[in-house]
């Protein structure tokens, strides 16, 4: 029985792999699937994980480690910016956002009860909002929204019981927050919601059917995230502090720290990964990994919990950024996976349609898998491992 799968999507090319940890063996593969890089894959418990395909409009309950790969297919509106289920993985939230438009445009939201199979679409305000669904007595969806920023508060229930036609929607309650709000996530344990901006990570809890708002964690540092993640094992919200000019043509001098926040102690941890494009992470069952893009060479980057940090070089890509040009724009990247429940790092190499699976206690590349896409912008990955945990975390990464 397969202890650990990894899911490498190319959502240009509209390919699914599966494929065994660490041996590399094909499992499962799905194709004509384009699924949305930016929502991501969102762990569910009994080792299942849901995604959006962009193209055909659905939600995707994926079980790689049962008997058919396609558990539920469920319309939602497109495309799919954020994803987002309660902490016991059955109500799901779908936001929209810009896809492939320069502004904003929809305003659109998808509400999904897996257990029931009923789904609801409404309107709620144009933008790019974050979603967080919060358990805890009547399930909540909170929408982070952007200029005028504000945590929207609506009760679940009331969105799915929506009729048809997509009818617009009052939130039930307002919290102000700055206007420039990117990145979010949620403690189920605690019961608190955390959103990133500028001046900070602000906080906030439920109180009945509303919020109300609790300290702001400072980034004690000249730059901020735009990205918070949740460290189930080790209770703690990550980032990395993107700092310098802002000016997308000058990303090669772009600094970088690991921001981590204990939730226990409330002490932070910041660690310097070096210049160039630092983005997304990921948890091993004991390090942190990261992808470090520059134009003298590419890094895996392996944080320890006791504060020592591994480089891993890794091969360049032949279609990577460089120089005078843009980080985002028709060029290769990288994703990076990774199981709180294992000591495996996956790595993808954009446009060379390989993945570099390294031992991250050792730092070494175990294996590196060839597959039949070319993992366009570098794809998306999911290393997952049966109860590893990974579902504690109930926002898409």
């Amino acid at each position: 029985m397969t202890a650990s799968v990894l899911l490498v999507s190319d959502h240009v090319d509209g390919s699914v792999h599966v494929l065994a940890v660490p041996d590399g063996a094909v499992v499962g593969r799905l194709t004509g699937r384009h699924l949305s890089e930016h929502a991501g894959f969102l762990a569910l418990p009994g080792g299942r994980v849901a995604c959006v395909d962009d193209r055909r409009g659905e939600l995707l309950v994926l079980d790689p480690f049962g008997g058919g790969l396609v558990e539920t297919a469920v319309p939602v509106a497109v495309p799919a910016e954020h994803l987002a289920c309660d902490p016991s993985g059955r109500l799901l939230a779908v936001t929209t956002g810009l896809g492939r438009s320069g502004e904003p445009w929809s305003d659109l939201l998808t509400v999904v009860d897996l257990a029931t199979g009923e789904a609801a679409r409404v309107r709620t305000r144009v933008g790019e909002p974050g979603v967080t669904v919060l358990g805890g007595g009547e399930p909540l969806v909170v929408l982070r929204h952007r200029e005028p920023g504000a945590l929207a508060v609506h009760r679940f229930a009331d969105l799915l019981a929506a009729p048809p036609g997509c009818p617009a929607v009052t939130p039930h309650a307002l919290l102000p927050l700055p206007d420039d709000g990117h990145g979010d996530a949620q403690d189920p344990r605690s019961g608190l919601v955390f959103a990133a901006t500028s001046t900070g990570v602000h906080t906030a809890r439920r109180k009945g059917d509303a919020l109300v708002a609790g300290a702001v964690i400072p980034w004690e540092a000249p730059a901020r995230g735009w990205y918070l993640r949740l460290d189930t094992r080790r209770r703690a919200l990550w980032t990395t502090l993107r700092g310098g000019a802002p000016d997308p043509l000058r990303w090669p001098d772009w600094t970088n720290r690991a921001w981590r926040h204990d939730l226990e102690t409330g002490r932070t941890l910041l660690t310097d990964l070096g210049p160039g494009l630092v983005f997304r992470l990921a948890f091993t069952r004991d390090r942190t990994a990261f992808t470090r893009v520059h134009p003298d060479g590419d890094e895996l980057l392996l944080l320890a919990d006791d504060g020592t940090l591994r480089r891993v070089p890794l091969p360049a890509m032949s279609g990577a950024p460089k120089r005078g040009g843009t980080p985002w724009d028709g060029v290769q990247r990288r994703a990076v996976a990774a199981s709180p429940g294992a000591d495996w790092v996956a790595v993808t190499r954009g446009g060379h349609g390989e993945v570099h699976l390294v031992d991250a206690r050792t730092g070494r590349e175990e294996t590196r898998l060839r597959l039949d896409a070319p993992l366009h912008h570098g794809g998306h990955a999911a290393l997952l491992s049966r109860n590893d945990g990974a579902d504690g975390d109930p926002l898409g990464r």
